[in-house]
């Protein structure tokens, strides 16, 4: 019995001891997470979305014929021209546009309710991923980002890298994480990691290095009042180009149209294919600097268990429907590129997805196998990474109100999409309905002009075209257009359009007047529609 007694005790005790490096070898198991984010950055430009590209990005490629591409991943949308600001909150705290921190809100508006619960930051993907036992590490531009959240991670580098040099450009941001993950291995530090690994690029100005940009037929142009050389080197015009937007988007001023370093007001062939090609440049080189992390990651024995995100905090126009920036609600600004590599996702694989940003958290955490905090309002895209659903939402929502109220607002549902604008004071308004089956790139009636179709050697279909005025789609129209009240509804949007009920709702008063009148180029579209 003494023997048996004494057995069973030295058992446990050879348990008790062996436990702690269980739950250590458990830990160790969590995967990895290389979440890398650019900046303004279409899906369109890219191979695994458009073929026919002339941009040259192998390691995006590798990772989307190792991974999944998502077709349908969207940002919910913004309230100030500065796009990136609450994109970039929406990813890192899972909310929805109008549910965003006192902190962001106070800046646009003075009487805008508090929808959002107080120290959201605890409750941001590096706070999140820190209490679970993660290693949490950051680099990315200064600015334009949610700070309470950048606090949060253990490890932060960030400056603003848009040069044309190593030290200046891209490959800073790339160094830091190598920087990283070589100190882990010098530390032994066995936890598992979450990274934030963002560029500067290819947010303008677009300055690219110098042989890049002589690849793609472009050059950093830096004069105002002169065009930049033709080259037939430069990327093609792309099918929706248009020299100028059919009517106002209503804000007057904007600085993406107006004042972007190698376009300002430009909007002619020579400017904008040598925009496209400095763009291309300095993607290229952000593709060329994952390849170094991943090569990292490779020989330190940590990607085959790391999840590598690839995504962008929107897109951007360059000349797509005759702008320049990404305040517009087309789907090469509402869309953004999102690809996945990591364990269990089937190579090659593709999904529609219906993702936004804001749905990253939740995703991260049921991969990592952590709760999402009750703050959370994103859906988990885990089933979609898994091959068990196609996507995971039915409607998209968009917004962008940067300019004159109420703005623009977009609603999609299977191949149908509606875009209404409501600016300058009413001013302007629009309604737009597009087929994205028959019509992808969203042509206007504009895009059938024969100097513009020469220009973009596109013809369009009888489909290719505004569907809004055309009455054998107008029940199609009533029915798109009672989803986006239903959405505005549903996720507490404040404004309402001028052909909406009001509601009873009060718009918020801005911190700083609305915009008035109209600029340059503002009054130029108004003047041609």
């Amino acid at each position: 019995m003494k023997i048996a007694l004494r057995l069973f005790c030295g058992l446990m005790l050879v348990a008790c001891a062996a436990l702690p490096v269980a739950q250590a070898a458990a830990t160790a198991k969590r995967p990895n997470i290389l979440f890398i984010i650019v900046d303004d950055q279409s899906p369109l430009d890219l191979r695994p979305y458009n073929p026919k590209t002339a941009l040259q990005t192998p390691t995006i490629d590798r990772l989307a014929a190792r991974g999944m591409t998502f077709d349908g991943a969207y940002h919910m949308g913004a309230f100030i021209g500065g796009v990136c600001t609450p994109s970039r909150h929406m990813a890192m705290d899972g909310r929805t546009l109008w549910h965003q921190p006192a902190s962001l809100m106070s800046r646009v508006f003075a009487d805008f309710p508090v929808k959002c619960p107080p120290d959201l930051e605890l409750n941001t993907i590096p706070a999140v991923f820190k209490r679970a036992g993660y290693a949490t590490m950051r680099t990315c531009k200064n600015g334009n980002s949610y700070e309470g959240a950048n606090l949060q991670f253990e490890v932060r580098r960030d400056a603003t890298k848009n040069g044309t040099t190593d030290e200046t450009g891209s490959a800073w941001h790339a160094q830091q994480v190598l920087d990283y993950l070589g100190e882990r291995v010098t530390a032994r530090d066995s936890r598992p990691f979450m990274i934030h690994f963002g560029f500067t690029h290819p947010h303008d100005p677009r300055n690219a290095k110098p042989e890049l940009a002589a690849k793609y037929g472009a050059v950093n142009h830096t004069e105002a009042n002169a065009k930049p050389p033709a080259n037939a080197k430069a990327p093609r015009l792309p099918e929706n180009y248009l020299p100028a937007h059919p009517f106002p988007i209503g804000h007057p001023a904007l600085r993406d149209e107006l004042a972007a370093e190698g376009v300002w007001e430009n909007r002619d062939e020579a400017t904008i294919r040598n925009e496209i090609g400095r763009y291309f440049a300095c993607s290229e080189n952000i593709d060329t600097q994952i390849a170094r992390v991943l090569e990292k990651l490779q020989a330190i024995g940590e990607l085959e268990n790391t999840y590598v995100f690839y995504t962008s905090d929107h897109g951007i126009a360059i000349g797509r429907h005759g702008l320049q920036g990404k305040q517009s609600l087309y789907e090469h600004s509402w869309r953004v590129p999102f690809i996945v590599q990591g364990p269990g996702i089937k190579p090659g694989s593709r999904a529609r997805g219906n993702i936004y940003l804001l749905d990253v958290l939740a995703t991260l955490c049921d991969l990592a196998g952590i709760a999402a905090p009750d703050s959370n309002e994103g859906l988990s895209f885990k089933p979609v990474l898994e091959g068990k659903k196609e996507a995971i939402r039915d409607v998209l929502y968009g917004v962008y109100c940067g300019g004159t109220k109420p703005g623009m607002r977009s609603v999609k549902q299977g191949d149908w999409k509606l875009i209404k604008y409501d600016v300058l004071d009413g001013q302007v308004r629009e309604t737009q309905l597009f087929n994205l089956k028959e019509n992808p790139h969203e042509l206007l009636d504009q895009h059938s002009d024969a100097v513009v179709a020469k220009l973009t050697g596109h013809r369009a279909g009888a489909m290719e075209r505004n569907l809004a005025n055309d009455p054998k789609y107008a029940t199609k129209r009533k029915e798109m257009e009672a989803l986006l009240l239903a959405e505005q509804r549903r996720l507490d949007d404040p404004y309402r359009f001028w052909d909406q009920p009001s509601d009873g709702l009060t718009p918020p008063k801005q911190t700083v007047g609305a915009p008035k009148g109209m600029g340059k180029a503002e009054k130029a579209g108004k003047a041609k529609k």
